[in-house]
């Protein structure tokens, strides 16, 4: 899976598409952010709707490092969505 890396108040994250489709299959894509290996890794999600590609690994390597770190402040814990499992 493709991935990308963007370092946010000093602290390294990969990005990786999520995988997760919804019912706006094409116009909405997860990324999922991940710092840390094993047990120490922590991870937040979000959704964003990409301007260019529809493919999902060709619109995150469209975006830039500012727009990473915009959608990571808009991320949440990844315990707290859908995409690892949670319900309500």
């Amino acid at each position: 899976m493709p991935s990308r890396s963007v370092v946010i108040a000093g602290a390294t994250w990969r990005v990786y598409p999520s995988g997760f489709i919804t019912q706006y299959d094409r116009d909405e894509f997860g990324l999922l952010f991940v710092r840390g290996e094993g047990g120490h890794r922590e991870m937040r999600l979000t959704r964003y709707s990409p301007q260019g590609a529809s493919v999902r690994e060709q619109s995150l390597a469209e975006l830039s490092e500012s727009q990473l770190v915009t959608l990571f402040g808009e991320s949440q814990a990844a315990d707290t969505a859908p995409e690892s499992g949670y319900q309500l």
